[in-house]
């Protein structure tokens, strides 16, 4: 009795424990092929700095320079914009000076149009007395005709008050015609004297406008290659910090953004600079700007690399 209940038990254990080890192996597998591929999935959106390296790198490589060659950059960029404002600044005087001739040459113009007209006016009106008098001469011989044939004094009397009347017009009409003549000599002399000064200034807006036409065809060459090696030069510098060399350029007088250090001093603002600042400045480890003037400080050996 003993020996049959002990087989079946021991045939049903095992076979249980099989199936059970037999589900485990199938799912353990599983679960470990999916855990690497999530780990895979997820390790290269984790970090942020190898994205913004590949979004910096993908629009220029700026950034991969040294401060050292930064500042270089900077300097040779600063030469350059200084000869392209002296260039801008020669053929910037001329178109004012050509516009300023032009202005006043309209002016003169406008001026002699107006003593033009005003010389005709004043030549009607010369030929209007003139009728005038004629009118009263022929008035007063008509008066005096009448006269012979008065009936009474009293019409005597009305004609001769008619007849001064008549010679009263004509001295007025002489009056204003002398007016009138006096006004008309000076006109004609104003206009005489602004015809000699259109001319001279006519003379003066030729010689200017050939000459600068001489300076553009000059300067235009010149300007261009230096704008292409400006462009050059920015390749070097990221564009934060050419955002911040424009600004400084914008708002200092002569256009001066990077300085050199001079005699223990900003080169713009000449106001003395720390011993610290210097050695920092010296060692191109950073760029370092002026703080009192804003401007971006180089040494000399920046200034003597670029020679």
């Amino acid at each position: 009795m003993a020996k049959s209940v002990s087989k079946p038990i021991a045939t049903s254990e095992p076979s249980k424990l099989k199936k059970k080890t037999t589900v485990k192996i199938k799912s353990d597998p599983k679960k470990t092929a999916k855990k690497p591929k999530e780990k895979e999935e997820v390790i290269p959106q984790a970090p942020v700095k190898p994205a913004e390296k590949y979004r910096l790198h993908e629009s220029d490589e700026k950034q991969e320079f040294t401060i050292e060659q930064k500042l270089i950059a900077l300097h040779n960029l600063q030469q350059i914009d200084s000869q392209v404002d002296k260039i801008r600044i020669i053929r910037g005087e001329l178109p004012l000076e050509v516009q300023d001739l032009e202005d006043e040459i309209a002016g003169l113009e406008t001026r002699v149009d107006n003593y033009m007209q005003e010389t005709v006016t004043l030549e009607k009106s010369v030929l209007e007395k003139k009728n005038a008098i004629k009118e009263s001469n022929a008035l007063i011989k008509r008066y005096e005709e009448q006269q012979m044939n008065v009936r009474n004094n009293r019409e005597y009397d009305s004609l001769s008050k008619e007849i001064e009347f008549q010679n009263l017009e004509i001295q007025l009409s002489d009056k204003r015609i002398k007016e009138f003549q006096a006004s008309l000599d000076v006109k004609k002399q104003e206009i005489e004297r602004l015809q000699t000064i259109l001319q001279e200034r006519n003379g003066d807006l030729d010689i200017k406008k050939n000459e600068l036409d001489d300076i553009i065809a000059e300067t235009e060459k010149e300007e261009n290659e230096l704008i292409i090696q400006s462009n050059e030069n920015q390749k070097f510098i990221e564009e934060r910090l050419l955002a911040a060399y424009s600004r400084i350029r914008k708002n200092a007088r002569n256009g001066l953004a990077v300085v050199q250090i001079e005699r223990d001093a900003c080169g713009g603002c000449f106001n003395k600079i720390p011993p610290q600042h210097q050695l920092d400045i010296r060692m191109h480890k950073k760029i370092i700007v002026c703080e009192y003037c804003g401007r971006i400080l180089v040494d000399d050996g920046i200034v003597n690399h670029m020679k």
